[in-house]
């Protein structure tokens, strides 16, 4: 106890040089610079230099680097040749002839851009003695033909035109054929007015199947997108009369023998737009006819309804059904890589 109360009396020593008695004695700042009010304002004058002063002070300077100088100073050139003259009549260029549209080709590519068919399989219609130029049946291979002759197959004239390319969304009601016996109504009878040219359906779609349908004159395009070894994927959105079972989708990806063959789905899914298990996303490279089909039957499904939504990498984007259209050049190069 004795110890606190002696820690109370303790007082803590001042630092030394601090007087508070003589800090309260200090007098106010004072400016040191506090200008007075009755004093004119200063006038600050830059003084200016004499460039001519200037110039002396550093004359001294150059004049050492003058005798340098002169020593690397280029003299007057001379030059003894005549001076160039400008008097020459200009060169002609002579014009260069203008293409002809009538080149010649050869017989089978003329057939191949008129859309029957492909090169190859044109040799074989001319082997056959099915084609004819000018009237006369023509069966050697690497004969020429222009614009101007007269080419014929099958008694039908063909014509060398450009490359077309239409997608059609195609409705149901239609079967797929250039001319029908029983005047049904025909896929053609929907692009007729899209294009001049006459241009030819690149596989075929049952007459109650929806979807993309390709057209063209371009025979080696067919001919590769109708070949199962390039590879053309095909996607189908398939509605069934009752839900499928996992094991049967897996038995359709592992293959199922036809009557024509064994075949087998790519791949096959629910699709979960229609939140539906009678509805899946089917896709194959195969071409035979009512393929789809017959493969749900095979495990007891009858297929309601069939559209095709995806062909070789074009989709039904922006094309209503029954309405068709031009490919783009981005679309028709894809192509043109299968």
């Amino acid at each position: 106890m004795e110890r606190r109360n002696e820690n109370r009396d303790w007082k803590r020593p001042q630092k030394a040089g601090f007087n508070k008695e003589k800090r309260e004695e200090r007098k106010p700042f004072s400016r040191k610079f506090e200008r007075n009010a009755e004093e004119a304002p200063r006038e600050f004058k830059r003084k200016r230099v004499n460039s001519f002063e200037k110039a002396e002070k550093f004359s001294d300077k150059k004049s050492r680097f003058s005798e340098k100088r002169d020593r690397f100073s280029r003299k007057e050139r001379t030059f003894d040749r005549e001076p160039k003259r400008f008097d020459r009549e200009p060169k002609q260029y002579s014009e260069k002839p203008k293409q002809s549209f009538d080149k010649e080709i050869r017989l089978n590519r003329f057939i191949a851009n008129s859309g029957v068919c492909s090169r190859r399989e044109a040799d074989v219609l001319i082997a056959s003695g099915a084609v004819t130029v000018n009237g006369k049946v023509v069966t050697q291979m690497g004969v020429k033909v222009s614009t101007s002759d007269v080419v014929c197959y099958d008694g039908e004239r063909l014509s060398h035109e450009k490359k077309v390319y239409l997608l059609l969304n195609k409705p149901k009601g239609f079967i797929t054929t250039l001319d029908d016996p029983q005047e049904r109504k025909t896929v053609m009878s929907l692009v007729e007015k899209a294009c001049k040219e006459r241009i030819y359906p690149v596989g075929r779609l049952d007459r109650n199947t929806t979807g993309l349908l390709l057209f063209t004159n371009d025979g080696d395009m067919t001919k590769k997108l109708t070949h199962p070894s390039f590879g053309a994927r095909k996607i189908y959105h398939v509605e069934l009369d009752k839900p499928i079972t996992k094991n049967d989708m897996q038995s359709l990806l592992d293959g199922i023998e036809l009557e024509d063959g064994f075949t087998r789905f790519d791949d096959i899914q629910f699709v979960e737009y229609f939140n539906d298990k009678r509805v899946v996303g089917v896709e194959l490279h195969s071409g035979k006819n009512r393929i789809v089909r017959r493969m749900f039957e095979a495990l007891g499904y009858y297929v309601t309804k069939l559209d095709r939504v995806s062909f070789a990498g074009l989709t039904k984007k922006d094309l209503p059904r029954g309405r068709c259209r031009f490919l783009t050049e981005k679309e028709i190069n894809f192509l043109k890589m299968l």
